[in-house]
């Protein structure tokens, strides 16, 4: 699918405009199987296929604030990922703020329970899931793999995601996340969105394994943020890998793991053990 094909959103600010241009460039000859779950052009994935697939299965949600992104900007990350046989599916969703929180992670989670249900048709393994994301991405992949709200949504098993790879995440909002108020996103002020919407509250019991990846010069409170997750994901036993990418700020971090020779693939690999 092209830009064009869904709904006006929120224009990209002008700190990401290169980086979306790269990321645009870098993908355009790439495109997977497009596939709705939803009705809304937005409630899509694109299913990137190896020639011999080994059953495991990465899906990645797009990143963009919450507000802006189509699941077209991951395509740069199939090669890389298919020379591993692993099956790659790129994640679309609802944006803010014309579908505020928790409309994008709903969808989320209506697009982990179509894979779930349907990807051994093409060549996956559904106890292979591994659910990952940039950035707003990362958001909404360590939410729904800490919480087991969505499963009476899914109707599948909650060990479905066997891993939850975030790359510059955000894991809390309010007092001490260095985030504004997002009412664009989470609504008005006070409507306790912002803790519903903050996966380390909700670390309370074993999760499935995290592999949190940022960049060296990411933006000073998430790299916090994330040690603050992987604190309370150790502290419930949760078995956690952590990288810090070197030479990459928060739009960087995601170019980076595309690299087939950088440290983020070579952690990832071993991550899902293949």
């Amino acid at each position: 699918m092209k830009p064009e094909d869904y709904p006006e959103q929120d224009e990209v600010s002008e700190f990401a405009r290169a980086y979306v241009n790269k990321i645009t460039k870098l993908g355009s000859c790439i495109s997977g199987e497009d596939v709705l779950y939803g009705s809304n052009p937005y409630q899509s994935i694109g299913i990137h296929c190896p020639e011999n697939p080994s059953g495991s299965v990465f899906m990645f949600i797009h990143g963009g604030g919450w507000t802006t992104g189509y699941k077209e900007w991951n395509n740069f990350m199939a090669p890389s990922l298919l020379a591993n046989n692993i099956i790659f599916v790129t994640v679309g969703y609802r944006l803010a703020p014309m579908d505020l929180f928790p409309a994008g992670l709903n969808d989320c989670v209506d697009a982990l329970t179509w894979v779930y249900k349907n990807i051994e048709k093409y060549g996956g393994d559904p106890t292979k899931i591994y659910l990952g994301g940039h950035s707003a991405g990362g958001h909404y992949a360590s939410l729904i793999s800490v919480s087991d709200e969505w499963q009476e949504q899914a109707n599948i098993p909650l060990d479905a995601i066997r891993g939850c790879i975030p790359v510059s995440g955000v894991f809390f909002f309010g007092e001490g996340s260095g985030l504004t108020q997002r009412p664009r996103f989470l609504g008005r002020e006070g409507n306790g969105m912002a803790k519903k919407a903050s996966p380390i509250l909700f670390v309370n019991k074993p999760t499935p394994k995290f592999f949190i990846s940022y960049g060296d010069s990411d933006f000073p409170h998430l790299k916090t943020q994330a040690l603050k997750m992987e604190q309370a994901l150790k502290k419930v036993g949760t078995k956690v890998t952590r990288l810090e990418m070197a030479g990459c700020d928060h739009l960087e971090a995601h170019v980076e793991t595309s690299n087939p020779n950088g440290d983020w693939l070579k952690t990832l690999i071993s991550f899902m053990s293949i």
